[in-house]
């Protein structure tokens, strides 16, 4: 008889398909470029120069004997921190972040590899790739465990409100006990509702 396969754990198909892996790739690629492309073409009308896809897509842009090279650095890495909240936003797992940061970068390698025929040779390019992937996966792990952290509150009802009636419930409970006006007859509040008197009790045989 052929052995038995062993079932996949639950959850296991269902967690992370490979459509829905590809299709979260893909939005954070695009939302990766759009946000860049907004970010260099508002840097490059501030400064003055044109803009061309080769601040986006070329390598040759990134120099450090140029301010407009160090601008968009200072730009890529802006761009880092917003698409940590993409991060935040669709995936939301702060064990799946370190694999979809290192994809986008390795897109954006292969993509600019294709768009300049030459594998990129300038250090300060793979520096700041370097940079990038190490500050976007940090941030995104810090945050999506802070967002996994946060309490979860059933029907609008908060800590608060439990707290509070917790405190009435022991209050309620010290008073029923006697520690703050109980309800035994003769002690707290019905202390004085009734009066009791000591008769005295003839001996046996006496008139």
């Amino acid at each position: 008889m052929p052995p038995r396969r062993r079932p996949p754990p639950a959850g296991a198909r269902t967690d992370l398909p490979p459509l829905k892996i590809v299709r979260k790739i893909l939005l954070l690629q695009a939302a990766y470029y759009v946000t860049a492309t907004a970010l260099i073409l508002f840097t490059t009308l501030v400064y003055g120069a044109a803009f061309s896809l080769d601040l986006v897509l070329s390598w040759n842009a990134l120099r450090g004997d140029t301010t407009l090279g160090w601008m968009l650095g200072l730009v890529w890495m802006l761009n880092s921190f917003l698409c940590v909240i993409f991060l935040l936003l669709l995936v939301s797992r702060s064990k799946l972040i370190p694999d979809f940061a290192l994809t986008i970068h390795f897109i954006h390698l292969i993509t600019t590899t294709f768009y300049t025929r030459s594998v990129p040779s300038n250090l300060l390019w793979w520096g700041l790739q370097c940079a990038s992937a190490a500050f976007m996966v940090s941030l995104g792990i810090w945050a999506c465990r802070w967002r996994e952290l946060q309490p979860i509150s059933f029907g609008g009802i908060g800590t608060g409100s439990m707290t509070q009636s917790s405190d009435r419930g022991s209050s309620q409970a010290g008073e029923s006990s006697g520690g703050g006006g109980g309800w035994l007859p003769g002690w707290g509040r019905n202390a004085g509702g009734g009066e009791y008197e000591m008769v005295n009790m003839k001996a046996d045989g006496a008139v």
